[in-house]
Parts: C-alpha cells; sequence; structure tokens
C-alpha cells in the first residue's frame, strides 16, 4: 500500500510538472528589438505595445492551433551595436523565427546585416524607411527576409519636397541627425526640391544625444534661410529647434515623420510652431483604422494611436502572426513564405481585432486565401519587402497635428517622373 501510495504521489507530481513544461513548449516566442530608450525611445514604447495588442487580438482569437505567440523584447538604447547584440540573443538562443524592429534605420540595418539576414531568420520593421534597405535587397544581401510596413524615404523625401513648395518655402536650410536615415531624407529630400525650384542655403548633419547643438544651428543660418528643414527624432529635434529659434532663425519649419510627436511640441513651445509643416507616412482607412484608433488607447496605457510608429507596428504585428498560423510552425522559412500569402490580392479582407483574426484563422484551416487589410491601409510588399502608400501632410497648430491633406504614391510617383526628365 505505501509502494502504491509513493507511485501514484509520484507520478501526480510529474503530471503536474509536465503541464506547466507542456504549455511553455507550446508557446511560440517573437523576438522584438525597439528603441525603448535614447532619441526614439517615444516610437519604440508605442511600438512594443502595438505589437502586443495584435498579438493579445490573436490570441483571443485562438492562437496557433491554441499555441500562443509571446513576445520576448529587447531595447535597443536606440544604439546599432545595442541592437545587433540583443537581435544576437534573441536568435542564437532563444532560437526565435521572427525579430520585429527596430524601428528606426541606424538600428534595422545593422540587425538584419549581421543577425538576421546571415541567420536567414524573418525581420519586420514597422517604421525603417531607409532607401538602404531596398538597396541591400536589390543587391541580394537580405536573403529575402525583410519586409517593413513603412515606405521609403525615396518616396517620402519628394512628397516632402512637393509639400515645401506648395507652402511657399522656397529657401530652405537642411539639419539632419548624421545617420543612415538621416543622410537619405536629406539627400532625397534636397535633389527633390532644389528641381522644383527651391533653394538650399546649408546642409549640416549633426550628431545625436549632444548637450547642446548651438553651432549647428548657427552654421544652418549662413545664407539667410527662410525656413529649416529638420530631420531628427523628438528629444535632440526639440534641443535643435529651440537652439534655431533663440539663435535668430524663422519660427517656420519643415518636419519629417518622426517629429509629429506631442513632447517634441512641449518641449519646443507650441507658441513657436505655428509655421510648422510635416510629411508622414499616410494611411488609407479601413475597418483596421476604426479599431485600432478606438482601442489603442486603452490598451497601451494612455498611448495616443496617432503617436509615430503605432498604428504600423499594429499591422507589423498581426501580418507576423498571421503568417505563423499560415506556416503552421515556428519555422523562419515557412514564415517568410507565408508573408506574401496573407497579404497577396484576391484573398478574403481580414481586418484587425479578436473576431477578424478568429475568421481568418477558419480560412487559414480551410486552405482559403486571406488578404490582411491594416490599420495603415491595404498592404502588399514586393521582391524587397516594401510596400507603396499615401503620404500624410500635416502641420502643427495651436499646440495640436492637424492633417491638411494626402499624397497619394501615384501623386509622388508623376513628380518624380517630372523632375527627372
Amino acid at each position: 500500500m505505501r509502494n502504491l501510495l509513493l507511485t501514484t504521489t509520484l507520478l501526480s507530481a510529474l503530471g503536474a510538472m509536465a503541464l506547466p513544461a507542456s504549455a511553455q513548449n507550446c508557446d511560440i516566442t517573437v523576438g522584438l528589438v525597439m528603441e525603448l530608450t535614447g532619441p526614439a525611445g517615444a516610437y519604440g514604447q508605442a511600438g512594443a505595445k502595438s505589437v502586443e495588442m495584435a498579438f493579445r487580438d490573436f490570441n483571443d482569437a485562438g492562437g496557433v492551433d491554441g499555441c500562443k505567440l509571446v513576445t520576448d523584447t529587447r531595447d535597443s538604447q536606440s544604439q546599432g551595436n545595442v541592437a545587433v547584440d540583443q537581435a544576437t540573443q534573441l536568435v542564437n538562443i532563444k532560437k526565435v523565427p521572427v525579430v520585429i524592429g527596430g524601428i528606426i534605420s541606424s538600428v534595422s540595418i545593422p540587425i538584419l546585416t549581421s543577425v538576421t539576414a546571415p541567420a536567414g531568420v524573418v525581420q519586420v520593421s514597422p517604421a525603417s524607411s531607409s532607401p538602404t534597405l531596398t538597396a541591400l535587397g536589390r543587391e541580394g544581401k537580405t536573403n529575402g527576409v525583410f519586409f517593413r510596413t513603412i515606405t521609403s524615404d525615396a518616396l517620402q523625401g519628394t512628397a516632402a519636397a512637393k509639400y515645401a513648395i506648395d507652402q511657399g518655402l522656397k529657401k530652405l536650410a537642411v539639419i539632419h541627425v548624421n545617420n543612415d536615415f538621416g543622410v537619405n531624407m536629406a539627400r532625397e529630400f534636397s535633389a527633390a526640391y532644389e528641381k522644383l525650384g527651391g533653394t538650399i542655403t546649408s546642409t549640416t548633419p549633426y550628431n545625436e544625444k549632444q548637450a547642446s547643438y548651438s553651432a549647428e544651428a548657427s552654421a544652418a543660418m549662413a545664407g539667410e534661410p527662410e525656413a529649416l528643414y529638420l530631420v531628427s527624432y523628438p528629444v535632440d529635434g526639440a534641443t535643435i529647434a529651440r537652439a534655431w529659434i533663440s539663435g535668430g532663425g524663422a519660427a517656420k519649419f519643415l518636419l519629417n515623420d518622426g517629429m509629429n510627436a506631442s513632447e517634441f511640441i512641449d518641449a519646443v513651445g507650441a507658441q513657436y510652431l505655428n509655421d510648422a509643416y510635416g510629411t508622414s507616412s499616410g494611411t488609407s482607412k479601413t475597418a483596421s483604422t476604426d479599431y485600432f484608433y478606438g482601442n489603442y488607447e486603452a490598451f497601451s496605457g494612455g498611448i495616443k494611436p496617432d503617436a509615430p510608429a503605432a498604428d504600423r507596428s499594429y499591422d507589423a504585428g498581426a501580418i507576423v502572426a498571421l503568417a505563423i498560423a499560415k506556416a503552421g510552425k515556428a519555422d523562419a522559412a515557412a514564415i517568410k513564405a507565408a508573408i506574401p500569402e496573407v497579404t497577396s490580392a484576391g484573398g478574403e479582407p481580414i481586418y484587425a481585432g479578436k473576431e477578424e483574426f478568429a475568421k481568418a484563422l477558419a480560412l487559414i484551416k480551410e486552405g482559403k486565401p486571406i488578404k490582411y487589410e491594416g490599420v495603415i491601409g491595404p498592404i502588399s510588399f514586393d521582391q524587397y519587402g516594401d510596400i507603396t502608400g499615401p503620404f500624410r501632410l500635416w502641420r502643427i497648430q495651436n499646440g495640436e497635428v492637424t492633417t491638411v491633406g494626402e499624397m497619394s504614391a501615384e501623386e509622388v510617383e508623376k513628380v518624380k517622373s517630372e523632375i527627372s526628365k
């Protein structure tokens, strides 16, 4: 009897141990490398919450045959070398099949070239817009694993140039962050702007995290520009804008997408930004847009749904989740092949949220095609993992960012075609 009791107790203990281990083994871990701190910290915090929300919705809908997607989130600190170290741990030690991130190009590019492409692990960036990423694809250096849910700066630079001219900004100084994103954006913008009749009085690069940018602001004032085109991030950008204004620069600005942030406005002072204009990778409204804007702030603990990178980070998470479901396993090669399939033309439209994801999972089990229609609009990837889409035109007035128009991808391409003749 005693032996029977011991055996029963041992089996019960082993059973109790096996259950959580089995449940844990069933989870599929996706790596997140986000800029949670540093100059791009506001973007990464919003982006990480968006991916978590997409995975919450997907898991509530049933997950991958009942198994949940979980995140292992790492902080890149907005630095490429830190990002590579974190991504290496995720890929080599945690064996994740997908890395979502980074947010900024100077983080995403080294992750891609040093970690994910050599390992064949899928990488999806919600907001890295550098044309270098397309070039790497064309050169065959991405192993086909890279995708992004934002349009390239090769197009945004043209859109910004046209918008500046349309607003009567004909003589600009340029200050840009001295990294891949900033250099490419300034180059694409300047080429288009000058072809459209604008004058660049000076171009001044800056290095991040300086205590003062008075020297850069002073240098940019040479040639008496009527406004400043500032390609930056909210923290450094606010310091530069204040130095520009205090040094006598005109309170007129053209801004890149990342400067559409309340912290930038608060730090500079709303009274100095009533003649500030900007462009962002835009959205084509869908049912996903309505869902996200109606639910994100409560989920995120107060982050606004129009925070930079928030909307397209949800889409990155949703596409990864649906691709894993389509693949049926945590296999990088299968997931890479599945991403175009869950966004392909002709599939049943699928939108954001638990109910829609449940519908998608049922269709996938039936072997039927689906097409995710995102928060930013319909999404489809070309052979280099790029998307096309509209550009949002906005301005700041009385401390609020207001959308004043939109430039379609077709309109931007038309401008590029005309100025290249």
